[in-house]
């Protein structure tokens, strides 16, 4: 315990002082991104009915395409498909250039049917259903079944044209994620021995390790002094040792290179001493906690929590809610980008068909979404764009503009372009408004109640809520039909991993009043400046008259807890942001602290200037308590 606590702090202090180069103006407000990488679905099969998204074409609410089922000749139009779980259907090369058919887009239940069937837990990419089942490549999901992704949708940025870099599975994908390029080289540290590589690529557990001598994003991260992570998540592998379909699941942690862990491969990494930078998620939730979050991050899971086809939905959801969560209660909150996609398609659907950009792409539409106290809310992002995309956002944020490019990033490799500059993509930049003050975190309930469906009324965040009996594991909030936070066993691995997070809802009004009892004005100027501030729960704060105008006016406020400052038992010290009037009595926001401060039936918060405040917690059987000034 001692000593991975001085690691943290080690890597804390590591990181603060790292250098960074020259961020345009704007983008420099983000101090950390944070790629989480999930698997195999595409746009359609997510938000091909979000409200404003190009998604399935239809008339009068009735899908116009289909793909035609060979079993029995009938043209399968996409159906809400409410099942936890799907199979998915051949995610190769060729599975892909059937799929898109020309731009017809109607190869999909072909490939499902004609796919090798694989059972239990596979990633072998040339699997779907055979002969057996539905062809639920044409299915998709909505609010009903992933409620928290139709909810950060509705209040960050969706993305309804990020295509997959490379058309094909998710070695390449994960290979262009941290290189901007798939391939294979032929001798061993020879940068200029590689081709492209779309779909037979060195793959981990082959009699030799593979061996990736081309040019990778932490070489320039390592040579601008810009610290990096790749997180990996414990349990299950996603591959097999031998390369065979079907095989009983091996462990996998940080020290298993697999098809979702290529780092340890790259020569870069391996001469630059970091193989140690590829490390255990639960040193993320810890990084996150303690504000030591590294300049670059990516997030990859394990099977159980992947969305792979053939693992829950709804578990890979609760682990990237809690991954969210994590990050929007740190104290580095404000200076960071959340980009959340899936690496390939997975066999399922979409209309959409991809810009070729070169002979490896792009592939097909997936879903992606930009989660940052500076993304616009509520915007649909209409640009062309790829993973290649995260890259350019990280060199133009921390390497004052570099490419991995060949000619200038002083090692040369073959490759035939510079993704992150190709015509065709857009620019992350346009996700995000930085003339706007740091928005507060929106909490999810990792395991929330089904969303509305596919209407105007988007699932509406729901907070995380305490259930009598939960213990240290709980979270408190408010809302109807709040979910309990799932245990360490089975799909719900995540649970286990890292500080759990509890928040509560500080409903109606901050109030501060002076020595004679009267409101001030502005109520509170900053956090910490008011001589007496307190919350106020369960009933209206008084209002006083606005001078100006005469109608009624209400203090209002957000409170956020000072991750930095001591705490000691139940009392985490709180500041006051935004404070300022309202025409109306208001929400006050989410006031959050990890789950070993969290409360039992009330909380007591105190400031350093003394002043107090009591606030309940909500749950069906515990009803907000008001709170007196003490």
């Amino acid at each position: 315990m001692i000593a991975a606590l001085a690691l943290t702090l080690g890597s804390a202090s590591a990181f603060a002082g790292a250098p960074r180069g020259t961020a345009a103006p704007g983008i420099g407000a983000i101090d950390h991104v944070v790629v989480i990488m999930q698997e195999n679905r595409s746009f359609d099969h997510y938000f091909g009915t979000f409200p404003g998204a190009d998604g399935i074409p239809m008339r009068n609410g009735r899908p116009t395409v289909c793909s035609t089922d060979p079993i029995d000749g009938r043209c399968v139009p996409p159906y809400h498909d409410p099942s936890d779980v799907q199979r998915g259907g051949p995610h190769t090369f060729d599975a892909a250039t059937s799929d898109i058919d020309g731009g017809r887009m109607d190869g999909f239940a072909r490939e499902q049917r004609s796919a090798l069937t694989c059972a239990g837990a596979s990633t072998d990419p040339h699997c779907g259903t055979g002969t057996a089942g539905p062809a639920d490549v044409m299915g998709y999901h909505d609010a009903r079944e992933i409620p928290n992704y139709w909810a950060y949708a509705r209040e960050f940025v969706l993305q309804d044209h990020l295509f997959e870099p490379v058309r094909s599975w998710s070695l390449p994908q994960h290979l262009s994620m941290v290189s901007g390029w798939s391939a294979k080289c032929s001798i061993a540290r020879q940068p200029d021995s590689c081709t492209a590589a779309e779909d037979a690529v060195d793959a981990p557990g082959g009699p030799m390790p593979p061996d990736y001598a081309w040019t990778d994003i932490t070489y320039l991260l390592h040579r601008a002094h810009v610290p990096w992570r790749y997180y990996i998540a414990p349990g299950t592998e996603p591959d097999c040792a031998d390369g065979s379909a079907n095989c009983t699941p091996a462990a996998q942690s940080a020290t298993t290179p697999s098809i979702w862990n290529p780092l340890p491969y790259f020569d870069t990494v391996q001469a630059d001493q970091e193989r140690q930078n590829v490390t255990d998620l639960s040193a993320f939730y810890a990084a996150a906690h303690a504000g030591s979050l590294p300049a670059v991050s990516w997030v990859v899971p394990s099977w159980a929590t992947s969305e792979h086809p053939g693992a829950s939905v709804r578990a890979g959801q609760a682990y990237v809610t809690g991954l969210i969560n994590a990050v929007m209660t740190s104290p580095e909150w404000s200076s960071t980008a959340i980009f959340l996609s899936w690496d390939d398609w997975g066999g399922f659907y979409d209309h959409v068909e991809p810009p070729n950009v070169d002979a490896a792409g792009y592939g097909l539409r997936v879903p992606g979404l930009v989660i940052s106290p500076y993304a616009r809310r509520g915007y649909i992002d209409h640009q062309v764009l790829s993973h290649d995309a995260y890259l350019r956002f990280i060199e133009d944020d921390f390497l004052g503009g570099q490419r991995l490019d060949p000619r200038r990033d002083g090692r040369p490799d073959p490759r035939p372009d510079v993704r992150e500059t190709v015509a065709a993509l857009g620019d992350l930049r346009a996700d995000f408004d930085f003339s706007q003050p740091p928005r507060p975190p929106v909490i999810l309930n990792p395991l929330p109640p089904p969303g509305l469906g596919t209407d105007s009324r988007v699932a509406k965040p729901s907070p995380v809520a305490r259930s009598r009996g939960q213990g240290d594991t709980a979270a408190v909030g408010a809302g109807a039909g709040a979910g309990t936070m799932p245990t360490a066993s089975g799909a719900a691995e995540f649970a286990s991993r890292g500080p759990k997070v509890g928040a509560a809802m500080v409903q109606r009004a901050v109030h501060q009043r002076g020595a004679t009892g009267r409101p001030l004005s502005p109520p509170c100027s900053s956090p910490w400046r008011a001589s007496v501030c307190w919350a106020r729960i369960g009933s209206l704060a008084a209002a006083e008259t606005a001078p100006a105008t005469g109608s009624r006016r209400y203090p209002t406020a957000r409170l956020v807890p000072d991750m930095t400052s001591r705490v000691t038992g139940r009392r985490p010290r709180v500041a006051m942001r935004d404070c300022s009037w309202s025409n109306r009595p208001s929400t006050v926001g989410w006031l959050a602290w990890p789950n070993t401060m969290a409360p039992t039936r009330t909380q007591r918060l105190a400031s350093p200037n003394s002043s107090r405040a009591e606030i309940g917690v909500a749950s069906p059987r515990v009803p907000f308590h008001n709170s007196t000034r003490v």
